[in-house]
């Protein structure tokens, strides 16, 4: 039999070897477990169970969340009553910047203007119908039949008058504006005319008389 020509190897460093060898093998096929996996009620939970103090914590956290939402609500009203605040401003004073979308833009004004401008027999149709309504009803046949004829007159007079309005107005904005956007302007124009001065909005910017 041949010796080792080196040194002897101890029998128990081979043993230990090939036994730790053997458990790293046994611990690299061992499944992973995802952490995200739902846990059964019943099995061990695998990690510690919170203190109390991290637990108060969290639930503060979620406090200040729904406190955010709250307050980022109340902002949003609060800008919401700020920008309706800004657009009754601007009706009231006829400032550009804050008006709703169907009186904003030249074409609008000069309609707004052309109509407060002059006289409009559509304005007056609401005290008209008051004193014709009121004739109406007495029960004497002449006066009816006066608030009758009243009623004819002041629907044709209304009607001649809007069509010449929209005549004018239509050749007016063609000369003023001929590259921009002008349609329904006239609609709007006449229908501003039904209205007692008063009361329309925007306000009136220009007098009875003046060239617009």
């Amino acid at each position: 039999m041949g010796s080792n020509p080196g040194h002897p190897v101890p029998l128990g460093f081979v043993f230990r070897s090939r036994a730790k060898d053997e458990k790293a093998q046994a611990a690299d096929k061992a499944p992973v477990t995802d952490s995200n996996e739902t846990r059964h009620p019943e099995a061990p939970k695998g990690r510690p169970t919170p203190k109390r103090s991290a637990a108060q914590s969290q639930r503060r956290s979620v406090a200040n969340t729904s406190m955010t939402r709250k307050d980022a609500a109340k902002r949003q009203r609060a800008d919401r009553r700020a920008a309706l605040e800004k657009q009754r401003q601007a009706l009231a004073g006829g400032d550009e910047r804050y008006l709703p979308a169907r009186d904003k833009g030249p074409v609008r004004k000069f309609a707004r203007d052309f109509i407060d401008s002059r006289f409009n027999i559509a304005e007056f149709f609401l005290p008209m119908a008051v004193i014709i309504l009121v004739l109406s009803m007495v029960r004497v046949a002449a006066l009816q039949n006066i608030a009758l004829l009243l009623w004819l007159v002041v629907i044709v007079m209304i009607v001649l008058d809007s069509v010449l309005t929209g005549f004018r107005i239509k050749k007016r904005l063609a000369e003023r504006f001929p590259d921009d956007n002008r349609r329904g302007a006239v609609a709007y124009a006449l229908m501003r005319s039904l209205q007692m001065r008063r009361l329309r909005l925007p306000k009136p910017q220009v007098k009875r008389g003046e060239r617009p």
